[in-house]
């Protein structure tokens, strides 16, 4: 048998998924596209500096002044900030949660009583009502004690039940629900299944309407669901049939965790996070009311998408706690080690460590900060901005620990629990480099990030000329096509020739980071030449070049990047001058490595690489395997379930609800 065959699903549901339903079938890449596509928000209503740059046209004017949050707001959230430092300082033990992989009670009931889980619900259904900004901050804080606890509180609130509620729910729902969730309750988000990631297409969860219609009688298994174990309330997407006055597709539904039929039947272990809550669970016939669809059939996808525009700013959070605790360890440890004759951080080597950490720290402060003050101000489409942003301090702070592990040396690969018995300072080195893995993965992984973004980068030329490469076009569509793109680009196209970047005053009023600006300018420019020659020369084949479109974007991150901290830098150059040398450092090493992602747009190894793996899928290689032993071929690499009633045990964890305090 073929490898394409192995992998070819069997009727019946060898593929580990299960029979699927009609409407899922085996979807082509086409298909599976045209799903994606549809969820797409299309409408570009809003200002966009992200937009703005990959069109090659740097608009400083959409984020200088620096945004400001509102005085009252941040007061509130304050002091909410100081008692939530207070409570994880004294009563959250880090180190335990990691060694015995749970968060305790006592700790849930407690992030409770602060409000924790109502950060983002507005006060009148009993939450804290915070900004975006500061929602953030609370993250940041809170996950550098327990990144477990940060993944807690994310997944709750910014792709749990709060958010889609908040953005699409009815006013019944939210009054039904954020009481609740705003009060303790704790809600997950189920969207992936066991042979369902990144290509919802394929979705084989269904949502049956019942004979009476009032509701609904969902059927599935869902995998990795982040809270799904402690889980009260779910967002769950499922597929409706379509039929006659039906729109069916895929939908979201408030579940409540209770209801009969559903079964937790594991709790995920992973590499690092070993405190989260993580589930594979299994509906059998769960009945749904009508009242709990969000937004109505069929826009489950969308409502996803749409959600995650601000809900990814949580794990950048993240990312950014953990950019500042290495900072502190990596600066404390390089000057005290003694190496050679003089602290470690005085060497060279060291130093450019040292440096990375700190410049990237800031730079990602910055973007994060930047995007949740045009988020909180609702006048700005930052939809390219936060996928940016995910993207770029998932990736950087990955590289942060890793960086951090070499400072540290022998002691960043051991344990906090080992250096402790030793009576060294407990630094949970390896710990951040484990937790950190997963944010690259989480909500977009870098790969599906890099499309994502791409697409959104290019919409303008689609919006003209996509019908030109489209294969499926008629003639007169390619005829109107040819006409609105010739009238586009005679327009567009130079602009692209000459810029301010051009003028060596451009841009005086930032003083030393003038020239980083026009550097950023220039380099809009190229990088939209860029984009308009890749579709000239590979038109509707461009979007199978996915490493010169994760380029194109690195690119973009970076330029964002340096825009960013040049107009933070300069905004408070008098309260905080030392911003302007960080600003500084960040974008001369951005340069560098915006330099070698240019070169690399034509100068790569793509085609030789893309040639070579469908010689190594094809088992040409496979010699190089020999002499090892290999994971056990007995077991699938996808497991296999099948509809019907849960086998499993149930391992739903129950957390009691806080005591209110006198």
């Amino acid at each position: 048998m073929t490898t394409t065959e192995q992998n070819r699903p069997a009727a019946g549901g060898s593929d580990g998924v299960g029979p699927l339903p009609k409407e899922a079938g085996q979807v082509s890449e086409r298909e599976a596209r045209q799903v994606a596509e549809a969820a797409r928000e299309t409408e570009w209503g809003r200002p966009s500096f992200g937009k703005e740059l990959f069109l090659g046209r740097l608009r400083l004017d959409l984020i200088d002044p620096w945004p400001q949050p509102d005085p009252e707001r941040a007061a509130q959230a304050g002091e909410f900030l100081d008692k939530l430092d207070s409570y994880v300082r004294s009563e959250v033990d880090g180190a335990a949660i990691e060694r015995d992989a749970r968060i305790p009670d006592e700790v849930f009931q407690g992030l409770a009583r602060l409000g924790t889980f109502g950060m983002k619900i507005d006060k009148k259904y009993g939450g804290l009502g915070l900004s975006n900004l500061h929602y953030c901050r609370a993250l940041t804080l809170a996950g550098s004690v327990s990144p477990a606890i940060g993944a807690l509180l994310s997944a709750h609130q910014s792709i749990g039940v709060p958010q889609p509620l908040k953005m699409f729910g009815t006013d019944e729902q939210k009054q039904r629900f954020l009481p609740r969730l705003a009060a303790g309750e704790v809600s997950a988000f189920l969207l992936t299944e066991p042979d369902v990631g990144s290509d919802p297409a394929r979705l084989a969860t269904t949502a049956e309407p019942t004979e009476d219609g009032t509701g609904y009688r969902l059927n599935g298994v869902k995998l990795w669901a982040t809270n799904g174990t402690v889980a009260s309330l779910l967002v769950v997407m499922a597929r409706v049939p379509k039929s006659e006055g039906r729109r069916g597709g895929i939908t979201a539904f408030v579940v409540e965790a209770d209801s009969p039929g559903i079964t937790v039947e594991r709790r995920n272990a992973f590499l690092g996070l070993r405190g989260l809550e993580n589930s594979l669970t299994r509906f059998n016939d769960v009945v749904v009311p009508a009242e709990n669809v969000i937004g109505g059939e069929g826009r489950g996808l969308k409502i996803a998408l749409t959600t995650l525009n601000t809900g990814r700013l949580s794990l950048p959070a993240m990312c950014v706690g953990a950019g500042k605790w290495s900072l502190n360890v990596a600066r404390e440890w390089a000057a005290e080690r003694v190496q050679w004759g003089r602290p470690v951080g005085g060497h060279e080597a060291v130093a450019s460590k040292l440096s990375f950490i700190a410049a990237t720290t800031y730079g990602m402060e910055t973007m994060l900060d930047l995007c949740c003050l045009l988020a909180d101000d609702d006048t700005f489409d930052i939809r390219i901005e936060a996928a940016l942003v995910k993207l770029y301090a998932s990736e950087m702070a990955w590289k942060i620990a890793d960086e951090l592990v070499q400072i540290r040396g022998g002691r960043g690969y051991e344990t906090a629990d080992s250096l402790t018995a030793r009576g060294e300072r407990p630094a949970a080195v390896e710990q951040i480099l484990r937790d950190l893995r997963i944010n690259r993965i989480f909500e977009g992984s870098t790969e599906i990030m890099h499309l994502l973004i791409a697409r959104e980068a290019v919409d303008a030329h689609l919006s003209v000329a996509g019908d030109i490469i489209d294969p499926d076009a008629e003639l007169g569509r390619k005829v109107r096509a040819g006409a609105r793109a010739g009238a586009f680009y005679a327009r567009w196209l130079p602009t692209l020739a000459v810029g301010r970047g051009q003028n060596p005053t451009g841009y005086a009023e930032y003083g030393t980071l003038a020239g980083h600006l026009r550097h950023v300018e220039r380099s809009s420019r190229k990088l939209a030449r860029s984009t308009f020659l890749a579709m000239s020369r590979w038109q509707g084949k461009l979007e199978h070049k996915q490493g010169f479109l994760g380029r194109i974007v690195d690119i973009g991150a970076e330029l964002f990047a340096m825009s960013a901290v040049c107009v933070r830098a300069n905004a408070e150059r008098e309260s905080r001058p030392e911003g302007v040398e960080l600003a500084d450092l960040f974008c001369r090493q951005a340069k560098v490595r915006i330099a070698a992602l240019f070169r690399a747009l034509w100068e790569n190894t793509d085609s030789v690489d893309t040639a070579a793996a469908k010689r190594i899928l094809a088992g040409r290689y496979a010699f190089l395997e020999e002499g090892v032993v290999t994971p056990a071929a007995a077991l699938p690499w996808v497991a296999t379930w099948q509809p019907g009633p849960s086998t499993a045990q149930d391992v739903r964890r129950r957390i009691p609800q806080a005591e209110e305090q006198e």
